[in-house]
Protein backbone atom coordinates (compact mmCIF):
# COMPACT_ATOMS: atom_id res chain seq x y z
CA UNK A 1 0.00 0.00 0.00
CA UNK A 2 1.52 3.57 -1.21
CA UNK A 3 0.64 6.09 1.24
CA UNK A 4 2.81 9.76 1.09
CA UNK A 5 2.26 12.94 3.14
CA UNK A 6 0.61 15.71 1.61
CA UNK A 7 -0.36 19.69 2.35
CA UNK A 8 -2.44 21.99 0.10
CA UNK A 9 -3.21 25.86 1.30
CA UNK A 10 -6.87 26.16 1.33
CA UNK A 11 -7.05 30.23 1.39
CA UNK A 12 -3.78 30.69 3.72
CA UNK A 13 -4.41 27.57 5.77
CA UNK A 14 -2.15 24.70 5.26
CA UNK A 15 -4.14 21.22 5.60
CA UNK A 16 -2.64 18.39 6.15
CA UNK A 17 -3.03 15.07 5.51
CA UNK A 18 -2.49 11.57 3.35
CA UNK A 19 -2.61 10.54 -0.60
CA UNK A 20 -3.32 6.52 -1.37
CA UNK A 21 -2.14 5.71 -4.71
CA UNK A 22 -4.85 3.14 -6.37
CA UNK A 23 -3.04 0.28 -6.46
CA UNK A 24 -2.28 -1.64 -9.84
CA UNK A 25 -2.40 2.24 -11.75
CA UNK A 26 -0.07 3.87 -13.61
CA UNK A 27 -1.55 6.70 -14.85
CA UNK A 28 -4.28 8.65 -13.88
CA UNK A 29 -6.42 7.37 -11.58
CA UNK A 30 -10.04 7.96 -10.34
CA UNK A 31 -9.60 9.66 -6.55
CA UNK A 32 -11.78 9.87 -3.31
CA UNK A 33 -11.53 13.09 -1.65
CA UNK A 34 -12.36 12.37 2.10
CA UNK A 35 -12.36 14.05 5.83
CA UNK A 36 -13.79 13.21 9.36
CA UNK A 37 -16.45 14.05 11.08
CA UNK A 38 -16.92 16.34 14.08
CA UNK A 39 -13.39 16.89 16.18
CA UNK A 40 -12.31 13.58 14.69
CA UNK A 41 -8.67 13.53 13.34
CA UNK A 42 -7.90 11.10 10.16
CA UNK A 43 -6.13 8.53 12.39
CA UNK A 44 -9.55 7.48 13.66
CA UNK A 45 -10.54 5.01 11.17
CA UNK A 46 -10.00 6.88 8.28
CA UNK A 47 -6.73 4.95 6.81
CA UNK A 48 -8.74 1.87 6.93
CA UNK A 49 -11.78 3.30 4.31
CA UNK A 50 -8.79 4.99 2.29
CA UNK A 51 -7.08 1.30 2.17
CA UNK A 52 -10.08 -0.15 1.01
CA UNK A 53 -10.53 2.16 -1.83
CA UNK A 54 -6.92 2.14 -3.07
CA UNK A 55 -7.35 -1.65 -2.97
CA UNK A 56 -10.12 -0.97 -5.32
CA UNK A 57 -8.15 0.94 -7.70
CA UNK A 58 -8.96 4.32 -6.65
CA UNK A 59 -6.47 7.14 -5.13
CA UNK A 60 -7.58 8.54 -1.63
CA UNK A 61 -7.08 11.87 -0.70
CA UNK A 62 -7.83 12.01 3.38
CA UNK A 63 -7.08 15.27 5.68
CA UNK A 64 -7.76 16.66 8.60
CA UNK A 65 -9.94 19.40 9.00
CA UNK A 66 -8.87 22.93 9.45
CA UNK A 67 -8.06 24.00 13.23
CA UNK A 68 -7.75 20.36 13.95
CA UNK A 69 -5.11 17.47 13.56
CA UNK A 70 -2.26 17.61 11.99
CA UNK A 71 -3.85 20.99 9.97
CA UNK A 72 -3.12 24.24 10.95
CA UNK A 73 -5.69 26.95 11.32
CA UNK A 74 -7.15 29.53 14.46
CA UNK A 75 -9.00 29.33 16.54
CA UNK A 76 -8.25 25.52 17.24
CA UNK A 77 -10.97 23.32 18.08
CA UNK A 78 -13.27 25.35 16.18
CA UNK A 79 -15.23 23.79 13.57
CA UNK A 80 -16.88 25.78 11.01
CA UNK A 81 -19.28 23.65 8.85
CA UNK A 82 -19.30 26.13 5.87
CA UNK A 83 -15.72 26.69 6.10
CA UNK A 84 -15.36 22.87 6.12
CA UNK A 85 -17.43 22.35 2.97
CA UNK A 86 -15.51 25.15 1.59
CA UNK A 87 -12.11 22.91 2.28
CA UNK A 88 -13.47 19.96 0.45
CA UNK A 89 -13.66 22.28 -2.48
CA UNK A 90 -9.73 23.19 -1.65
CA UNK A 91 -9.01 19.63 -2.00
CA UNK A 92 -11.02 18.76 -5.09
CA UNK A 93 -8.69 21.39 -6.62
CA UNK A 94 -5.38 20.07 -5.25
CA UNK A 95 -6.41 16.96 -6.15
CA UNK A 96 -6.61 17.76 -9.32
CA UNK A 97 -3.22 19.28 -9.54
CA UNK A 98 -1.71 15.31 -8.85
CA UNK A 99 -0.02 13.62 -12.01
CA UNK A 100 -1.73 10.59 -10.60
CA UNK A 101 -5.74 12.02 -10.34
CA UNK A 102 -7.83 12.24 -12.97
CA UNK A 103 -9.87 14.94 -12.42
CA UNK A 104 -12.73 14.39 -13.87
CA UNK A 105 -13.39 11.13 -12.40
CA UNK A 106 -13.63 12.46 -8.25
CA UNK A 107 -15.74 11.63 -5.71
CA UNK A 108 -16.44 12.97 -2.14
CA UNK A 109 -16.99 10.36 1.23
CA UNK A 110 -18.02 12.01 4.19
CA UNK A 111 -19.13 10.81 7.69
CA UNK A 112 -21.13 12.18 10.88
CA UNK A 113 -20.67 15.71 10.41
CA UNK A 114 -18.68 15.68 7.23
CA UNK A 115 -21.19 13.14 5.92
CA UNK A 116 -23.56 16.41 5.87
CA UNK A 117 -20.58 18.36 4.54
CA UNK A 118 -20.47 15.90 1.35
CA UNK A 119 -24.23 16.38 0.92
CA UNK A 120 -23.67 20.22 0.10
CA UNK A 121 -20.46 19.72 -1.88
CA UNK A 122 -21.59 17.02 -4.00
CA UNK A 123 -24.99 19.45 -4.92
CA UNK A 124 -22.94 22.62 -5.88
CA UNK A 125 -19.64 20.95 -6.59
CA UNK A 126 -20.06 19.56 -10.41
CA UNK A 127 -16.52 18.61 -10.18
CA UNK A 128 -17.87 15.85 -7.82
CA UNK A 129 -18.77 12.82 -9.92
CA UNK A 130 -20.28 10.33 -6.88
CA UNK A 131 -20.84 10.43 -3.34
CA UNK A 132 -21.30 8.83 -0.26
CA UNK A 133 -22.47 10.11 2.88
CA UNK A 134 -22.24 7.87 6.13
CA UNK A 135 -24.31 8.17 8.85
CA UNK A 136 -24.39 11.71 7.97
CA UNK A 137 -26.02 14.96 9.93
CA UNK A 138 -28.73 15.99 8.05
CA UNK A 139 -30.55 18.69 10.59
CA UNK A 140 -28.23 20.54 12.74
CA UNK A 141 -31.40 22.04 14.66
CA UNK A 142 -33.43 18.46 14.78
CA UNK A 143 -30.21 17.07 15.80
CA UNK A 144 -29.76 18.97 18.83
CA UNK A 145 -33.76 19.00 19.64
CA UNK A 146 -32.83 15.29 19.97
CA UNK A 147 -29.95 15.61 21.73
CA UNK A 148 -30.55 18.61 24.59
CA UNK A 149 -32.96 18.17 26.55
CA UNK A 150 -35.35 21.30 26.17
CA UNK A 151 -34.95 22.96 29.78
CA UNK A 152 -31.19 22.90 29.05
CA UNK A 153 -31.57 25.21 25.95
CA UNK A 154 -31.94 28.37 27.48
CA UNK A 155 -29.04 27.30 29.46
CA UNK A 156 -27.21 27.02 26.11
CA UNK A 157 -28.05 30.04 24.41
CA UNK A 158 -27.40 32.41 27.19
CA UNK A 159 -23.47 30.85 27.07
CA UNK A 160 -23.70 31.26 23.59
CA UNK A 161 -24.55 34.90 24.06
CA UNK A 162 -22.11 35.65 26.59
CA UNK A 163 -19.27 34.43 24.67
CA UNK A 164 -20.09 36.50 21.47
CA UNK A 165 -19.75 39.02 24.27
CA UNK A 166 -16.19 38.46 25.46
CA UNK A 167 -14.80 37.28 22.22
CA UNK A 168 -16.13 40.82 21.12
CA UNK A 169 -13.91 42.20 23.63
CA UNK A 170 -10.65 40.08 22.71
CA UNK A 171 -11.15 37.06 25.62
CA UNK A 172 -10.09 33.72 23.94
CA UNK A 173 -13.32 31.60 23.06
CA UNK A 174 -14.85 29.63 25.65
CA UNK A 175 -14.45 26.03 25.23
CA UNK A 176 -16.64 22.70 25.77
CA UNK A 177 -15.60 19.07 25.61
CA UNK A 178 -16.45 16.90 22.66
CA UNK A 179 -17.48 14.46 25.33
CA UNK A 180 -18.25 13.82 29.05
CA UNK A 181 -18.80 9.95 30.96
CA UNK A 182 -21.80 11.99 32.57
CA UNK A 183 -24.17 12.33 29.70
CA UNK A 184 -26.12 15.22 31.40
CA UNK A 185 -22.83 17.11 31.94
CA UNK A 186 -22.47 20.08 29.27
CA UNK A 187 -20.70 18.54 26.08
CA UNK A 188 -20.58 18.49 22.26
CA UNK A 189 -21.99 15.19 21.63
CA UNK A 190 -24.07 13.92 24.53
CA UNK A 191 -24.26 10.04 24.14
CA UNK A 192 -22.49 7.38 26.58
CA UNK A 193 -21.37 5.72 22.93
CA UNK A 194 -19.95 8.90 21.99
CA UNK A 195 -18.00 9.20 24.74
CA UNK A 196 -17.09 5.36 24.68
CA UNK A 197 -15.95 5.80 21.06
CA UNK A 198 -13.93 8.85 21.17
CA UNK A 199 -11.86 7.94 24.49
CA UNK A 200 -10.93 4.64 23.45
CA UNK A 201 -10.21 5.63 20.22
CA UNK A 202 -8.04 8.76 21.00
CA UNK A 203 -6.02 6.67 23.38
CA UNK A 204 -5.62 3.73 20.85
CA UNK A 205 -4.89 4.95 17.73
CA UNK A 206 -5.32 9.04 17.55
CA UNK A 207 -3.41 11.03 20.31
CA UNK A 208 -3.61 14.38 18.22
CA UNK A 209 -7.44 14.11 19.37
CA UNK A 210 -8.74 16.57 21.51
CA UNK A 211 -11.85 16.84 24.20
CA UNK A 212 -12.53 20.18 23.40
CA UNK A 213 -14.23 22.24 20.71
CA UNK A 214 -14.94 25.85 21.11
CA UNK A 215 -18.94 27.02 22.44
CA UNK A 216 -19.50 28.70 18.71
CA UNK A 217 -18.92 25.22 17.14
CA UNK A 218 -21.95 24.19 19.17
CA UNK A 219 -23.88 27.28 18.26
CA UNK A 220 -22.89 26.93 14.56
CA UNK A 221 -23.89 23.23 14.60
CA UNK A 222 -27.15 23.65 15.25
CA UNK A 223 -27.37 26.31 12.65
CA UNK A 224 -26.31 24.08 9.86
CA UNK A 225 -28.91 22.19 7.60
CA UNK A 226 -26.80 20.15 5.03
CA UNK A 227 -30.02 18.22 3.92
CA UNK A 228 -31.88 21.09 2.70
CA UNK A 229 -29.15 20.75 -0.50
CA UNK A 230 -29.69 16.97 -1.00
CA UNK A 231 -32.66 17.61 -3.44
CA UNK A 232 -30.33 19.44 -5.47
CA UNK A 233 -27.45 16.34 -5.50
CA UNK A 234 -29.13 14.90 -8.54
CA UNK A 235 -27.47 13.69 -11.40
CA UNK A 236 -24.62 13.16 -9.25
CA UNK A 237 -24.94 9.62 -7.95
CA UNK A 238 -25.80 9.51 -3.80
CA UNK A 239 -25.10 6.64 -1.86
CA UNK A 240 -26.10 7.07 2.06
CA UNK A 241 -25.59 4.67 4.46
CA UNK A 242 -27.17 4.32 8.06
CA UNK A 243 -26.96 2.51 10.73
CA UNK A 244 -30.53 1.55 12.63
CA UNK A 245 -29.43 2.12 16.18
CA UNK A 246 -27.93 5.67 15.32
CA UNK A 247 -28.75 7.76 18.36
CA UNK A 248 -26.15 10.78 17.20
CA UNK A 249 -27.02 11.34 14.34
CA UNK A 250 -30.36 9.74 14.28
CA UNK A 251 -31.35 7.15 11.54
CA UNK A 252 -34.83 8.68 10.76
CA UNK A 253 -33.64 12.53 9.80
CA UNK A 254 -31.37 10.41 7.55
CA UNK A 255 -33.97 8.24 6.18
CA UNK A 256 -36.40 11.40 5.98
CA UNK A 257 -33.83 13.58 3.77
CA UNK A 258 -32.76 10.33 1.98
CA UNK A 259 -36.49 10.55 0.65
CA UNK A 260 -35.87 14.10 -0.56
CA UNK A 261 -32.86 13.10 -2.76
CA UNK A 262 -33.35 12.26 -6.37
CA UNK A 263 -32.08 9.46 -8.84
CA UNK A 264 -29.31 7.95 -9.03
CA UNK A 265 -29.40 7.17 -5.10
CA UNK A 266 -29.33 4.33 -2.82
CA UNK A 267 -29.85 3.95 0.58
CA UNK A 268 -28.26 1.03 3.02
CA UNK A 269 -29.04 0.38 6.15
CA UNK A 270 -26.29 -1.22 8.76
CA UNK A 271 -27.29 -2.80 11.91
CA UNK A 272 -25.76 -1.20 15.04
CA UNK A 273 -25.14 2.47 15.92
CA UNK A 274 -23.54 5.49 14.82
CA UNK A 275 -19.81 4.59 15.66
CA UNK A 276 -20.48 0.55 14.40
CA UNK A 277 -20.13 1.89 10.92
CA UNK A 278 -15.88 2.12 11.93
CA UNK A 279 -15.35 -0.72 13.33
CA UNK A 280 -17.95 -3.68 13.87
CA UNK A 281 -19.63 -2.96 11.08
CA UNK A 282 -16.93 -1.51 9.04
CA UNK A 283 -16.74 -4.06 6.36
CA UNK A 284 -20.71 -3.40 5.71
CA UNK A 285 -19.83 0.48 5.76
CA UNK A 286 -16.73 0.22 3.26
CA UNK A 287 -17.48 -2.28 0.45
CA UNK A 288 -20.81 -0.78 -0.42
CA UNK A 289 -19.11 2.88 -0.71
CA UNK A 290 -16.10 1.21 -2.32
CA UNK A 291 -18.18 -0.66 -4.65
CA UNK A 292 -20.60 2.69 -5.42
CA UNK A 293 -16.97 4.90 -6.35
CA UNK A 294 -16.32 2.02 -8.67
CA UNK A 295 -19.58 1.84 -10.27
CA UNK A 296 -19.56 5.91 -11.09
CA UNK A 297 -15.86 6.17 -11.34
CA UNK A 298 -15.02 3.69 -12.66
CA UNK A 299 -11.65 2.17 -11.38
CA UNK A 300 -7.51 1.78 -12.72
CA UNK A 301 -6.34 4.80 -15.55
CA UNK A 302 -7.08 6.22 -18.21
CA UNK A 303 -3.12 5.78 -19.27
CA UNK A 304 -2.65 9.28 -20.39
CA UNK A 305 0.69 10.31 -19.57
CA UNK A 306 1.20 13.22 -16.51
CA UNK A 307 1.40 16.22 -17.54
Amino acid sequence: MSRRDIEFDAEGVTLRGWFYRAEGSSGRAPTVVMAHGFSAVKEMYLDSFAEVFAQAGLNALVYDNRNTGASDGEPRQELDPWEQVRDYRHAITYAGTLDEVDSTRIGVWGSSYSGGHVLVVAAIDRRVKAVVAQVPLVSGSANIGELVRADFRAGFRAMFDADRVARYAGDPPATVPVVAEDPLAPSALPTPDSWTWFTETGKLRAPSWRNQVTLRTVEMLGEYEPGSYIGRISPTPLLMVVAREDHLTPAHLAIGAYDDAREPKRLVILPGGHFDAYVAGFDGASAPARDWFVEHLGAGTDHRPPS
